[in-house]
């Protein structure tokens, strides 16, 4: 059972009072807990991408947008359980300034993870997935789901480990953040949230 002194000095802990810094700072609470603010942005590494066609796509092909990459597998329980957040999240906040990109990094042929989409009805995402299998290796991503929130000059702002509720308000208000500090849009609190 936790004291009231336990609970002061866990809130005391780096880890606990480190909200981030710039247009994400504090916003990391309630369902974006979980979620690590990068001091600066940073580049991505090269990751070749294919879509739902074969062809191959790059991160490029998104710059001027504001990315919620997110890596998933067929096997990964949790990112059954986040895909219709992530489905509904694009639905709401999807268009010329923001998309979720979905990344699956199953081996083999891609209609498994085709028909995983279809099975847990995410009619809103565009289907990825990374060809080599190296993507998660060179993401530096450490479990499964992990999800980069990437700026519009294709770099990534910051990172959540593990599965989450993208389509709630705290996570809603991060991307609004993130869409307002890189360019036109407006301010996060003026749009309303999805519920």
């Amino acid at each position: 059972m936790k004291t009231a002194d336990s609970a002061e000095s866990a809130a005391d802990t780096p880890a606990a009072s480190s909200k981030g810094s710039g247009p994400l700072a504090g916003l990391n609470k309630g369902d974006m807990a979980a979620f690590v603010i990068k001091k600066e942005p940073e580049p991505l590494p090269p990751m070749p991408m294919e879509g739902a066609d074969g062809k191959e796509v790059a991160m490029a092909d998104f710059k001027g947008k504001v990315v919620l990459l997110n890596i998933w597998a067929t096997w990964c329980h949790p990112c059954r359980e986040e895909m219709p957040a992530l489905d509904k999240l694009q639905k709401e906040l999807g268009g010329e300034d923001f998309e979720v990109v979905a990344m699956n990094i199953d081996r083999g042929s891609p209609d498994k993870a085709k028909d995983f989409l279809k099975e847990v009805k995410a009619e809103n995402l565009a289907f990825y997935r990374d060809p080599s299998s190296k993507l998660f290796t060179k993401l530096k991503a450490v479990g499964m789901p992990t999800t980069l929130l990437v700026n519009r000059d294709g770099e990534e702002m910051g990172r959540l480990v593990g599965p989450a509720e993208w389509d709630s308000p705290e996570a809603v208000r991060l991307i609004k953040a993130a869409i307002a500090a890189n360019g036109d849009a407006a301010d996060p609190g003026d749009a309303p949230e999805t519920q």
